[in-house]
């Protein structure tokens, strides 16, 4: 289908483009790879009066990491440049986003601002425990991942605020699984699982762990991680950990799977990822 008509802006500066944001307010659009929107505009879920493309911006692309500050990814930064860094998990998720076309030109900015559930990197970044840094015209603020997720594609994000880059803590020391289970190869996921274990003198010492797909927010599966912390690492107490990962979960039924059948995934995939991300 064809989108209804709509004007557009490439603006040359992140101050030029926070200005057009607040002018128009929340009948305007940002342009940053348009894997999620074009398609909602093409299907007319989604009809901004304008579009106001990020891509002529400098300084909205690109990994930073090093002196034990944790890592800054910009918020143009493709999901191919993730992929090929060296960055463990969320370099394990790229991987799995699409086909290597999208992950060319999608976000990671844009995937975070668009909200969806059943994306890949709000869970990935839930887990990490990382943040955003957001721009408008009030002046710049991080937001926790925590916090930035609020209902399904909806975020802490005011119409005026720009995503400008990504912060990710130092996961030195652990090991991470990103497992993802879809109908066909290239799929969005019916159940994601981020993973992230440090294994200290053979017992837990910290356990993460980030759900795609399992409500209207990504989620934490907070009982697996409480039941592991402080363990031994062993296959058996995995298994019996992971039966609580549905716990407090609301999937959403479609033609892919019913709600039961992705509470079994999730327990099937946390499995299989902490597994993975302890060495075993």
């Amino acid at each position: 289908m064809i989108p209804p008509e709509f004007d557009y802006a490439a603006p040359d500066s992140l101050d030029e483009a926070i200005q057009l944001l607040g002018q128009a307010g929340d009948d305007a659009k940002l342009l940053a790879g348009g894997h999620s929107l074009l398609p909602l505009m093409k299907l007319r879920f989604a009809a901004p009066s304008m579009l106001i493309d990020l891509r002529k911006i400098d300084g909205l692309k690109g990994i930073q990491s090093g002196n034990g500050d944790g890592t800054r990814i910009g918020a143009l930064t493709t999901h191919a440049m993730v992929q090929e860094s060296d960055l463990g998990l969320p370099a394990a998720a790229a991987k799995q986003i699409a086909d290597q076309q999208v992950r060319n030109r999608g976000t990671i900015g844009g995937s975070l601002a668009h909200g969806d559930p059943a994306s890949d990197w709000p869970a990935v970044l839930l887990a990490m425990d990382g943040s955003v840094t957001a721009r408008g015209a009030n002046g710049e603020r991080s937001i926790a991942a925590a916090e930035l997720f609020q209902d399904y594609l909806t975020t802490a994000l005011a119409d005026d605020e720009v995503i400008t880059d990504v912060r990710l803590p130092s996961m030195d020391g652990y090991g991470h699984a990103y497992l993802k289970f879809a109908r066909r190869a290239e799929d969005w996921a019916m159940v994601g699982v981020a993973a992230l274990v440090r294994v200290q003198d053979g017992s837990f010492a910290d356990v993460r762990i980030g759900l795609t797909h399992m409500g209207t927010t990504p989620l934490r599966a907070t009982q697996v991680e409480q039941a592991l912390a402080g363990q031994p690492v062993e296959a058996s107490r995995i298994s019996a950990a992971a039966e609580a990962a549905a716990e407090g979960t609301d999937p959403p039924g479609d033609l892919n799977a019913t709600p039961h059948y992705k509470r079994h995934l999730a327990r099937v995939l946390v499995r299989r990822a902490v597994e993975q991300a302890a060495g075993l």
